[in-house]
């Protein structure tokens, strides 16, 4: 078992300033509603029913999913 407290203090990685992951966030959220809303509407009209989640909630998984693949790394 290795000792965790030699070489002092830990190195965290390097975290980004919030405002700059709300502004990526907010601009995939933007280029996303668009797309999401023509899917949802694509999905509505080849199934003839209502799909589980609206195109708001898809464009706020997808930004959500996509903005910390942009900072990791």
């Amino acid at each position: 078992m290795s000792d965790q407290t030699a070489g002092g203090m830990p190195q965290h990685g390097h975290r980004v300033p919030k405002a700059e992951f709300f502004v990526y966030f907010a601009l995939i959220f933007v280029l996303a509603l668009p797309v999401q809303a023509l899917a949802w509407v694509g999905s509505l009209l080849w199934t003839l029913h209502m799909p589980g989640s609206g195109p708001v909630r898809r464009a706020w998984h997808d930004a959500a999913s996509i903005t910390p693949m942009i900072f990791r790394g």
